[in-house]
């Protein structure tokens, strides 16, 4: 992630951050240098001289000399116009130091010193120095983290995002097998279609209304498994067969909504085909080390059935699972001569 430098972050845009900054380090210079020369008074004066130099230079420095210089990689203008801006405040500080707070320009000197020779000028230059590099190193800091947390943000709404659209894209799918099932039998003119009708309501409520969150209930999600496998029994009658098993306490699981389903459509889209009977095995385990464990068998001939994957829908619910549950979660598809399997394990937390 590329460090920008920012003007206006929520934090050093707003004023009393600023202000408590330098309320705090003024503080700890006066009782740093009054202790140290056993003189407060002295060390409040020259600190109330020096604090609006330092506070003038720093924002010169942050917010236009490394802005216009640093960030378009003119290194050579910026070092002298850094220097010349030192320049000018060693100027103004030593003069008003001398005018209003002391002559004695260097006092925690062994020997009495002279403005403008090479030691004062080395002393108050690595002074000021410092107070850049520190308050710079905060601002570079505080702008790091924002930029990492707005990174951080953005990547958490592009999967969203991204989940949600994988989401719906089951929803069409089901909805217009489901109306090609309807459309069949109203053809046919079967007593089943009113009944059909009607789990087709149940299962639009739960898509409407329930599966919108991010975790639903397992038991509302089998409950939506047992409508669509309902609505298959009626399509298809006695040609299908279907066992589900839930062991474990799932009473209060909670699992993403609409995960499971495009396995078991995929066991009617293709385990139906050419085949007399289906055979189809659902089973739901909650573990003790707070795993979900989700199985799926279903009989097909391989020599009719040649999809890869077994359905459009494995590659959307694998990815999915990447943006769910990243390592975390085990998926084996597998398919014999005459059956195919998913195993799927996921995190409860």
């Amino acid at each position: 992630m590329a460090l920008k430098w920012t003007k206006k972050t929520p934090r050093s845009t707003q004023r009393k951050y600023h202000i408590l900054f330098w309320l705090v380090y003024f503080t700890f210079n006066v009782i740093r240098w009054g202790s140290y020369f056993d003189d407060y008074w002295y060390s409040l004066k020259s600190n109330l001289v020096e604090f609006p130099l330092h506070i003038i230079i720093v924002y010169f420095n942050l917010y236009y000399l490394l802005p216009k210089f640093i960030l378009t990689k003119k290194h050579k203008q910026y070092i002298f116009y850094i220097f010349i801006s030192l320049g000018v405040l060693y100027i103004v500080r030593t003069g008003l130091n001398y005018l209003l707070v002391t002559k004695d320009i260097l006092p925690e000197a062994e020997s009495v010193q002279k403005a403008f020779t090479f030691n004062h000028i080395v002393a108050v230059v690595l002074g000021e120095l410092y107070v850049l590099a520190l308050v710079t190193a905060i601002k570079l800091t505080v702008d790091w983290v924002y930029e990492r947390r707005k990174a951080e943000s953005f990547q958490k709404i592009q999967l969203e995002t991204e989940l949600k659209f994988l989401k719906t894209q089951i929803q069409p799918h089901f909805f217009f097998n489901t109306l090609n099932n309807l459309y069949a039998l109203t053809i046919e003119k079967s007593d089943k279609a009113p009944e059909v009708v009607l789990k087709l309501s149940e299962i639009m409520e739960y898509i409407l209304y329930e599966a919108k969150g991010k975790k639903i209930s397992l038991y509302n999600e089998i409950k939506y498994v047992q409508n669509y496998i309902d609505l298959e029994k009626l399509r298809y009658g006695d040609r299908v067969k279907v066992d589900l098993s839930i062991q474990g306490n799932v009473e209060n699981v909670q699992v993403p909504p609409l995960l499971f389903l495009p396995f078991i459509e995929n066991c009617f889209k293709h385990g139906t085909k050419d085949n007399n009977y289906l055979n189809v095995f659902i089973y739901f385990e909650k573990t003790t080390d707070k795993l979900l464990t989700f199985s799926v068998v279903n009989n097909y001939n391989q020599f009719t059935n040649k999809v890869k994957n077994h359905g459009i829908g494995n590659k959307n619910i694998k990815r999915r699972l990447e943006l769910l549950f990243k390592d975390k979660f085990t998926l084996e598809i597998k398919g014999g001569k005459q059956n195919y399997s998913v195993n799927l394990m996921i995190p409860l937390e």
